[in-house]
């Protein structure tokens, strides 16, 4: 590890440390990436390429020592709870939808009948004849 990688480290530890104490001194105290990057002074990416177990510790360290859920868990769970939303109302309509197929369906059926019957018992016109004669 060179220098700078350590010192890197050292001031997210530290950024760290005044987050979850409530001493924020370049950012909006919030427990984010965004926030401990900001107060650490290294780019948003570094804390998600190079130092993912600091990142890692860092969300450890909310949920256990603030007894918060960090607020990236927080918007997830709420996409999901909506997600699941939206999968049991489009399957209400799928399933809306299928029934009303069936009812179309069968009403088709019963109109197609019924026409069928009564071009059988209609007359046939005069001027019309037929390709073939009809078989007796």
């Amino acid at each position: 590890m060179n220098q700078q990688h350590h010192d890197e480290r050292a001031r997210i530890r530290e950024a760290m440390d005044r987050l979850l104490a409530g001493q924020a001194t370049a950012s909006n105290g919030s427990l984010t990436i965004v926030a401990l990057a900001a107060e650490a002074d290294v780019h948003r990416m570094a804390l998600l390429k190079r130092h993912v177990d600091l990142k890692n510790e860092f969300y450890e360290r909310v949920r256990t020592e603030s007894h918060q859920v960090p607020e990236t868990e927080k918007r997830l769970r709420e996409t999901v709870t909506k997600l699941k939303k939206t999968i049991a109302n489009q399957r209400a309509e799928i399933e809306e939808l299928r029934q009303q197929v069936i009812r179309l369906a069968l009403a088709n059926a019963v109109l197609t009948h019924e026409d069928d019957r009564q071009a059988r018992h209609a007359p046939a016109p005069d001027n019309v004849l037929p390709f073939r004669p009809p078989k007796a």
